[in-house]
């Protein structure tokens, strides 16, 4: 399938899908994605926050040797990479790639000055996350995404299937229809592990500089970049 042909289509595609089974139509989408892609062309982004568990168990079970991708910063908490540890164990056939920036962050704090994510967040993450995702997405035609639209209002309206004009490919997001306590009782469910950081109110886990607990009844997103007004890496917006 060529880029053309996907675009012209992708939203004819993303109308077809139900969201009345079982995983409301998660394991439907991830199933198209992985019979209409090579290998080579499709990969899944992962976070390994709880919505990436959820995917990561319904890939594995349509595709047990996909290529996942965790854009590792340097910066993420230690129950970060516990987490990824424990997956690999799990999933033994997964091909998890731990993607780093080219710039060290002893190379950052050279060219920048020390604690770039304090003084200019977005830089930052451009370095460290969306630089080295445009890299791994340059021969790839579709990536996959965790993202809800519980998840907050600028996510509100994703689909299952998505122009990405970023990174000028297709952005699945299988998961839009689920709620928080869904992704939570698939995960008990299933007894996966999970990061240990959701049973202190982080609800969103990214690098630790910049992720914060949030309050009982606080928006998922609100711990991130607290106090900043930014709300995404970078990953998501164009």
């Amino acid at each position: 399938m060529t880029a053309a042909i996907t675009y012209q289509n992708w939203q004819q595609i993303s109308d077809t899908f139900s969201f009345d089974d079982e995983t409301k139509g998660a394991r439907a989408v991830l199933e198209w994605a992985y019979n209409n892609y090579p290998d080579e062309e499709i990969v899944y982004a992962s976070s390994f926050g709880a919505e990436a568990i959820v995917l990561i168990d319904l890939i594995h079970q349509v595709k047990p040797d996909a290529h996942i991708v965790f854009l590792d910063t340097g910066l993420h908490f230690p129950e970060t990479y516990e987490v990824i540890d424990k997956i690999e164990a799990r999933f033994p056939t997964l091909r998890i790639e731990r993607k780093q920036p080219k710039v060290s962050l002893d190379e950052q704090a050279a060219q920048y000055g020390s604690a770039l994510w304090l003084r200019d967040a977005n830089q930052c993450c451009n370095i460290r996350k969306v630089i080295p995702l445009r890299e791994t997405l340059t021969a790839k035609q579709a990536w996959i995404s965790g993202l809800r639209r519980e998840q907050s209002p600028t996510r509100a309206n994703t689909e299952f299937l998505n122009k990405d004009e970023k990174f000028e490919n297709i952005k699945v997001c299988p998961l839009i229809h689920w709620t928080w306590d869904e992704v939570w009782d698939y995960i008990k469910s299933k007894d996966l592990p999970y990061n240990t950081l959701h049973d202190q109110n982080y609800p969103s886990i990214g690098c630790f500089p910049c992720t914060k607990p949030v309050g009982d009844g606080g928006d998922s997103r609100a711990g991130r970049w607290s106090g900043s007004g930014k709300t995404e890496c970078g990953l998501h917006t164009r």
